[in-house]
């Protein structure tokens, strides 16, 4: 059960908040609608509930708030607009690293896939997706963790009637299993055709809590669409003809050639129309909303309304109802017949006489066409289109579609499955591969280069390191591949899609330092390895000797690949861009070089020589296997300028980041 209560946000100068003091229920095992047009505060409700902005108010999830839930994903499913993972990565390989993160196991991603019907889709690029093959694979993600509770942000915009049809399906298969079930629309026939409740919003505020079947009774009516070059003509001919016969008719506007005629029928239209010569484009019954603050309507006028529809008969019934049927099955099913009463408003004023009105501009979002005969509609409204409705109407609900079983989930996560999200992470797309390639190609034509050129120490051809540049190649491959690793978490949010922002968990960040060391190490190894062969195969051996210090060399040279990877997974972390991280990387040599070297004067390798010595004297310890040696070298490594800057800028980088990490929590 969801249970929002008071839900206030933040206002912005004068402006008044765009929720205010919203309060609802959601109960399990039903289909809840957030109704609302475009602007009314759905999708601010919802981030407001999932604690995505800031604001007033409290919202439960089976007795708890979000923040206090130690695993959200596996209490709250959540799908808001498009999926957001990399372009590059297949449907099944973002399904198995979401696995990772949420710590279930990775035949999960099968069964949901299955459950979506994305088997065959499952080694597609997600950039190739359509629109509905998005939304299936995004909830598929919303039940990887299996969870209770699913909230939806107008999950069927944009989608087909076909795939509308499929996910309204799968929210009701969801809560026929116990589940709870939210879901943000801008289509009253929608809301009351999935919904078993409709909460309805206008301007940021609560103004209708219903049952669907109350919903539809007071909130629905049957009107006439037409299209037609003269409607100004049309609509005065109606006027007349229903004021003359004493008959309640409101003829609405709806700019351009349409108008919608509440009260009459298709036939009566087509009559008026056909006696005065009017040319008609479109002819066609539908459910019209009847706008904000519509309330309970009396039962006399209802049957009033439907009176004149009862008396169409015979073969134009299953015409007039085309696509629309099915819509209407829906509520009627679930409520009995209440569901189709009392759909025109016909007050006390409009008895006897007919009125004009201008159309509202939401009134064309509103529309789901009944019959329609206009030759531009598409072959989907056609009789054969119009029977398969009725058929599918009389036959009752189509079977549920099948959810994948639920799953057992430890209650703390394994240390390992962050390392098994960021290397699912790393090596589900291209970018680490050809960043490498690029790295050792650069890398090996500059030792070529800087070889001809000559004047060159044998440690930097190696590295590939001229004097001129900051960094070699290695190392700012390094820290690109570094900053990749939290940049690409923030430009595609997989991990996200239920908090809104990537979480800063001490687990992820060491996974991350973990991977990106790793990578650093081996991209070291390859480079010098790369550059040793081609300077090999160019000039011979004369150039690749080892030098004698080679340990000192290979440990600065690791340490100084190694810190500008982490420098660039902390800086990206901290400043949410790949650009930052990178730009932190580059800083260190260009900036924080010199002041080292200035500060540090060239005497902090002769002070730390005898280091280890005096630990041992001190702290009367005797170091196995010459691990002296081992340790003096490590701090020549750091009182170099180089290492003193990145040990510098490592540390001022973790304590932000561990500042924000403790900052957001706070929060």
């Amino acid at each position: 059960m969801i249970q929002a209560f008071g839900l206030t946000s933040n206002s912005r100068k004068e402006l008044p908040p765009a929720v205010d003091d919203v309060s609802f229920e959601a109960r399990a095992g039903s289909v809840t609608a957030l109704l609302g047009a475009t602007g009314a505060g759905k999708t601010t409700v919802l981030r407001l509930m999932l604690e995505l902005q800031q604001g007033r108010g409290l919202t439960y999830f089976r007795g708890r708030p979000l923040h206090r839930i130690a695993h959200p994903s596996r209490e709250v499913g959540v799908l808001m607009g498009d999926v957001p993972g990399h372009p590059a990565r297949t449907v099944r390989g973002h399904l198995r690293m979401l696995c990772a993160a949420a710590g279930v196991p990775v035949r999960r991603a099968d069964e949901v896939l299955e459950a979506v019907g994305l088997v065959s889709l499952r080694d597609e690029r997600l950039g190739t997706l359509s629109r509905g093959m998005d939304r299936r694979l995004g909830l598929a993600c919303a039940l990887l963790p299996d969870p209770h509770t699913l909230v939806l942000d107008d999950p069927a915009d944009g989608l087909s009637t076909r795939e509308s049809h499929w996910l309204h399906g799968m929210l009701r298969a969801h809560a026929a299993q116990g589940g709870s079930v939210l879901f943000t629309t801008s289509e009253p026939k929608e809301a009351a055709h999935v919904a078993d409740h409709v909460i309805t919003l206008e301007q940021g505020r609560l103004v209708a809590d219903q049952e669907a079947t109350e919903f539809a009774r007071t909130r629905l009516r049957p009107r006439v669409a037409v299209r037609t070059p003269h409607a100004a003509r049309l609509a005065a001919l109606l006027a007349k003809e229903a004021r003359t016969t004493h008959r309640s008719v409101e003829v609405v506007r709806e700019g351009g050639n349409r108008l919608s005629v509440y009260g009459s029928t298709c036939a009566d239209v087509g009559e008026t129309a056909f006696r005065h010569g009017v040319l008609v484009h479109q002819l066609a019954d539908e459910i019209g909303d009847m706008g904000p603050g519509a309330g309970a309507l009396p039962v006399e006028a209802a049957a009033a309304t439907l009176e004149p529809r009862a008396g169409v008969t015979g073969p134009e019934t299953g015409e007039l109802l085309g696509a629309g049927a099915l819509g209407l099955a829906g509520p009627e099913m679930r409520g009995g017949p209440a569901a189709h009463d009392d759909f025109a408003s016909q007050s006390d004023s409009h008895m006897g006489g007919a009125q004009v009105v201008p159309a509202a501009p939401e009134a064309h979002g509103d529309q789901v066409s009944h019959s329609s005969r206009d030759t531009h509609s598409g072959p989907a409204e056609g009789s054969g289109h119009a029977a398969l409705s009725l058929a599918t109407a009389s036959r009752g609900p189509a079977p549920l579609p099948p959810l994948p079983p639920p799953i057992s989930v430890r209650s703390a996560p394994s240390p390992l499955r962050p390392l098994r999200y960021e290397l699912r992470r790393a090596t589900g797309i291209g970018t680490g591969f050809l960043t490498g390639a690029a790295v050792l190609v650069t890398s090996a034509l500059t030792a070529v280069l800087l070889a001809r050129v000559g004047h060159t120490p044998q440690a930097r051809l190696l590295a590939a390191w001229p004097r001129e540049l900051p960094l070699p190649p290695a190392a700012l491959g390094a820290g690109l591949l570094g900053a990749l690793a939290f940049g690409d978490e923030f430009r595609h949010p997989a991990l996200a899609a239920d908090r809104g922002t990537v979480p800063r968990r001490l687990g992820l960040l060491t996974a991350k330092l973990v991977v990106a060391a790793v990578t650093a190490l081996a991209l070291a190894l390859l480079a010098v390895g790369c550059d040793a062969e081609v300077l090999y195969l160019v000039y011979g051996r004369e150039l690749t000797e080892v030098p004698a210090d080679w340990l000192l060399l290979s440990a600065s040279w690791f340490g100084l690949v190694v810190g500008c990877a982490w420098a660039g997974v902390l800086a990206a972390g901290i400043f949410r861009s790949t650009t930052a991280g990178l730009a932190a990387v580059v800083t260190v040599p260009i900036l924080v070089v010199p002041l080292v070297r200035k500060a540090l004067g060239g005497g902090s390798v002769g002070t730390a020589a005898g280091l280890s010595a005096r630990l041992r004297e001190v702290l009367l310890l005797q170091w196995p296997f010459g691990g002296e040696r081992y340790l003096a070298g490590a701090v020549r490594v750091v009182a170099q300028p180089v290492g003193g800057a990145l040990t510098l800028s490592l540390t001022a980088l973790l304590c932000a980041y561990l500042l924000t990490a403790l900052r957001s929590r706070v929060r």
